[in-house]
């Protein structure tokens, strides 16, 4: 009887999609976990600030991006045919596509010639306009949250909703043909979409919503149909979580720097006058399940931490910024009174989080951390800096004015990776590795970090082979929490290693500077942080700005075995570990490198090219990784 019973549930598991029998076992399986790299933020063309000047690529020709397969890209020749083709120097291991749901239905009607709509003068305009059509768009409907009526999408808005449902169709069997469900498993799809929450002057309250299976809502739930984050939620639970077998989701927010301080507010924010609403302890509960992780960079910026919004000697935050603190402020003449506070970053967010603890029993903001790019050509991983061709979708289209000048806004950089430790390239193990926090990002390149707190940690352990095991056995991984401390113990130790990214053919990686563990606490209600190298330190190296070419030494490898001497055990905390390489030029100097402009020289300096040889360029860079954080309660 038992074996029956056995044979039935097995039956009864792989008739059921999106519940771990779906697929082959993985013939790879390492229980102390490998690092899988990959995108969870990739728009393609059927994203509405994807317009054709950007690229006319689809879900399916992403994944194939994704997993080393060339493509073209802009600019694109009368007939139709790309002019530059790009490639992945190194495939991803697995990637979750962010289509905007707003809009899927509008841009099905306005890109394809017959369907009703397609005259309508918004299609028009997106077809011959992208640039003047996505920003009066994106205010109708975004931030007005109004609806295409009469002509494009009908008078109950059932012509866009039938070609909406038609595309979520086509995103779901574009990621089921991508996923590699043999014993190999080299390459793992999300389904997934983006919940692009805007209000006031372009205030970003984004979200990235990404499924486990393949079991999802019958339509992706939009900003239009939701007041707040906090109805999304209430949405996939009904939905997804709590309506449908199999189902399990997750949403992750980004671009906390250009959200003008919102969304590290209550998530029931729905206009800039919520400004202030606190976090009830409902809430902190629901938001620490629902959003586990936390994007920390991408194409628009990096949002850890900010000199001018208050930090002090911590000069690694100025690491890719954006001069302004929300998006409709970088088409106006308002930076100066725009600029980010505290409010627009993770670390202050991390901090926040142990105050509603404090009063609530519950954190909201407990994030783990990783990276991503949020293209808008379908280019998942393009995160190269050498001949970046710029990921449009906001201001110029990618590729615009490539001969005279910069190919995509000055500002804005080719975004970072996400990186999830599991134990096999599957939906269910990298989901699972989401939920946990068992993440880091990094702001493009590939360097490998671990990083474990516990009790007992030995001093050697650096030295000793079995590093990874000891650390899982004696503590927890990055994104855990601290145990109860024992009896008679002092503080916690915290054992952190990293590898130099290994390079690619032709594209060698840089060797590391230093780990340095960021520490945050609250101590007699005041919140606290505080930045220490514990591996390596400043070691001289540079970059020839003019070549490009690195000079100085580095190290391949950096560990080590540090205790918190200021350690309060009254006190909750976070720790979490940032390492840098060696520095490197950024994108923008290469592209003034090529057009050979010398800023001694005013007749080598056109226009287009003037930023090249201002104060705000940034030359050079330092690329580094963000592991999750390790917390610790009284």
């Amino acid at each position: 009887m038992r074996v029956l019973v056995v044979a039935l549930s097995a039956a009864l598991l792989l008739a059921s999609p999106g519940l771990a029998a779906e697929r082959e076992a993985c013939s790879q399986r390492d229980t102390l976990r490998r690092p899988f790299f990959g995108d969870t933020h990739v728009h393609t063309a059927y994203s509405f600030d994807a317009s054709a000047q950007d690229t006319r690529n689809t879900p399916r020709e992403a994944y194939r991006f994704a997993k080393g397969e060339p493509m073209g890209i802009q600019p694109y020749t009368e007939d139709g045919r790309p002019t530059r083709t790009i490639q992945l120097g190194r495939p991803l291991d697995w990637v979750a596509l962010s289509d905007h749901s707003e809009l899927l239905g509008v841009v099905r009607v306005c890109t394809t010639p017959g369907l009703d709509g397609y005259w309508h003068p918004a299609c028009i305009a997106h077809r011959n306009f992208p640039v003047l059509a996505r920003t009066l768009t994106a205010t109708r409907t975004l931030i007005l949250k109004g609806r295409f009526g009469l002509g494009l999408c009908g008078w109950s808005g059932e012509n866009c909703r039938r070609h909406r449902g038609e595309v979520w169709q086509e995103i779901q069997a574009a990621a089921d043909e991508a996923y590699d469900r043999t014993a190999a498993c080299r390459f793992t799809s999300f389904v997934g979409y983006e919940w692009t929450g805007t209000v006031g002057d372009g205030m970003n309250l984004h979200r990235n919503v990404i499924f486990r299976s393949d079991q999802v809502p019958e339509m992706p739930i939009s900003w239009v149909d939701t007041p707040s984050a906090i109805d999304l939620w209430d949405r996939l639970e009904a939905e997804c979580v709590g309506g449908k077998p199999g189902c399990d989701a997750l949403t992750i927010p980004h671009n906390s720097n250009i959200s003008g301080g919102l969304i590290f507010q209550s998530a029931g924010v729905t206009s800039p006058e919520d400004d202030g609403m606190e976090i009830g302890a409902e809430e902190a509960r629901r938001r620490s399940r629902w959003e586990p992780l936390v994007e920390m960079m991408q194409h628009k910026g990096d949002s850890e931490c900010d000199p001018v919004a208050g930090w002090s000697g911590d000069e690694a935050c100025g690491f890719e910024k954006l001069p302004y603190d929300r998006f409709g402020a970088k088409f106006t003449d308002l930076r100066e009174r725009q600029l980010p506070t505290a409010g627009n970053f993770v670390r202050d967010a991390l901090k926040q989080g142990l105050a509603v603890q404090a009063k609530h029993g519950a954190n909201p903001f407990k994030f783990g951390v990783i990276a991503s790019t949020d293209t808008h050509i379908a280019a998942p991983g393009l995160v190269a800096e050498k001949d970046h061709p710029g990921h449009g979708g906001a201001g110029i289209g990618a590729g615009e004015g490539v001969a005279e000048g910069f190919p995509d806004d000055f500002e804005f950089g080719p975004g970072g990776l996400a990186v999830l430790w599991a134990e096999e390239n599957s939906r269910d193990a990298l989901f699972s590795a989401m939920q946990r926090k068992e993440t880091y990002g990094t702001s493009g390149t590939r360097p490998i970090l671990r990083f474990f707190g516990g009790w007992g940690y030995p001093e050697d352990l650096c030295s000793q082979d079995d590093f990874v095991a000891q650390g899982y056995a004696g503590g927890v991984p990055m994104g855990g929490d601290l145990s109860a401390r024992p009896q008679g113990t002092g503080a916690p130790r915290f054992a952190v290693w990293a590898m130099q990214d290994p390079g690619a053919p032709g594209s060698p990686g840089r060797p590391l500077q230093r780990i340095q563990i960021i520490k945050g606490w609250r101590e007699g209600g005041a919140l606290k942080e505080e930045v220490i190298d514990v591996a390596g330190g400043p070691n001289g190296a540079d970059v020839d700005l003019a070549t490009c070419e690195p000079r100085g030494e580095g190290a391949r490898t950096l560990c080590a075995v540090w205790s918190d001497p200021d350690f309060a055990p009254d006190s909750p905390a976070f720790y979490y570990a940032r390492v840098l390489e060696n520095p490197s030029c950024r994108w923008s100097q290469y592209v003034c490198n090529a057009a050979k402009v010398d800023c001694e020289d005013p007749t080598t300096v056109p226009e287009a090219l003037a930023p090249c040889c201002s104060e705000e360029h940034r030359p050079a860079i330092q690329e580094r990784a963000w592991s999750s954080p390790i917390w610790y309660a009284p």
